[in-house]
């Protein structure tokens, strides 16, 4: 059996694959704290069940059109103009199989073969491979601890080439947690869109900020970034629906339509329920929203303080998503029970054998002296992941279960 080359090219998902070992340790009575998940460890939203189990009452079990309900697609414009100042017609949005779903169609929509996609180092480990099904390139604008993992005007305005074709930014970041200013966001996109390119604007984690800042969705900057900007969002982070799967772009119609043609042959369109639910989401208070935020900051901020005070880490305080990314460069080399590491991976695989405390090498994210960690866990679960990774570092202790 001969598989596809472009197959042999893709990387499995190293946070999935860390949620997969984890889950098999517990399976096997191990005491295993995960810090890899993506996703909130709150319920969803009582109110958003209730639409959903209605929707289910009501025999609305059945194929919907490929782009969305009209309902789900109307409720979705009106949330863009009333939070992210954009004006979207309901031709203009494609609810898909989440945030992931429609930026995968999008890169099939705009990607020959060769076209350059502009991402921003670290950056979310399905970017990559996103493009390389697309049989595009990918190429990496490198970001560092020192500027906030942040990337300038300059740095775009020197990798586009000829061959670029898509700009992808994700503000707040996974999995660095950092945040552009309108001012830094409209630095980067205006020199991409002068030079003509799509910008895949990735906002799933715009209602998880902190410190009074402010979420801006570029495609409000004006009539002529609207017409390049795709606006990617969805329900998994805010509402804590990860397992609904449901998603959504807004952006020019021929794109839309074309990346709706993708989903055609797919998965067609969204489950029907939760679209239901989707639209409650969107028409409901956000307190469950407000109170999931605070319950983060009090776990971001102990986290980092915790890490900081662990001899060869630095941690940059994030100002959204729920992620950490400590530089842990400065343990590389050292004598940590026995063993030598030079590599997050296998820093990583030390920590979980040592510790029984997983996290998710920095490398799948484009930097190995990093790793990262998910405070979308109780704080029972943080302190005393903490708690054994100092002792394993500081002190060369072993956790035994």
């Amino acid at each position: 059996m001969t598989i596809a080359n472009i197959i042999k090219k893709i990387k499995p998902s190293a946070t999935l694959a860390l949620g997969s070992k984890v889950k098999q340790l517990k399976s096997e009575g191990k005491n295993v704290i995960g810090f890899g998940a993506g996703e909130p460890d709150f319920d969803t939203p009582e109110a958003i069940k209730a639409s959903a189990i209605e929707s289910l009452k009501s025999g609305f079990t059945k194929y919907t059109p490929t782009s969305g309900i009209p309902e789900l697609k109307e409720a979705i414009c009106e949330k863009l103009s009333r939070e992210n100042n954009i004006n979207y017609s309901p031709q203009q949005i494609l609810a898909s199989c989440g945030a992931k779903q429609v930026i995968f169609n999008c890169l099939q929509a705009l990607c020959n073969d060769g076209d350059e996609v502009l991402i921003p180092s670290p950056y979310w480990l399905s970017y990559p491979e996103q493009v390389t099904f697309a049989r595009g390139k990918s190429v990496f604008i490198e970001s560092s601890d020192e500027n906030d993992f942040k990337i300038t005007k300059s740095d775009i305005e020197r990798s586009i080439t000829e061959k670029t074709k898509v700009l992808i930014i994700n503000s707040p970041s996974n999995p660095t947690g950092s945040l552009y200013t309108k001012e830094e966001l409209y630095e980067i996109v205006q020199p991409a869109v002068s030079a003509g390119l799509y910008i895949i604007s990735d906002e799933i984690y715009e209602k998880i900020i902190y410190d009074g800042e402010k979420h801006v969705s570029p495609a409000s900057f004006g009539q002529e970034f609207f017409e390049k900007l795709i606006t990617v969002n969805g329900f998994s982070k805010a509402y804590s629906m990860t397992g609904w799967r449901i998603g959504y772009a807004a952006g020019p119609l021929d794109i839309i339509k074309a990346a709706t043609l993708v989903q055609d042959h797919s998965t067609s369109g969204p489950n029907s329920f939760t679209q239901k639910a989707a639209i409650t989401a969107l028409q409901g208070e956000e307190k469950t929203i407000t109170d999931m935020v605070k319950e983060f900051d009090k776990r971001r901020k102990y986290i980092v303080e915790r890490l900081n005070n662990i001899d060869g880490i630095t941690c940059m305080l994030p100002k959204g998503a729920f992620y950490v990314f400590p530089n842990i460069s400065g343990l590389y080399n050292r004598d940590i029970c026995g063993q030598k590491v030079t590599n997050s991976v296998d820093l990583a695989n030390l920590i979980l054998d040592k510790a029984k405390t997983a996290f998710v090498p920095g490398v799948c994210f484009g930097s190995d002296l990093h790793l990262r960690i998910s405070y979308a866990t109780s704080m029972e679960n943080i302190v005393e992941g903490m708690n054994r990774l100092e002792k394993l570092l500081n002190e060369g202790v072993l956790y035994e279960d």
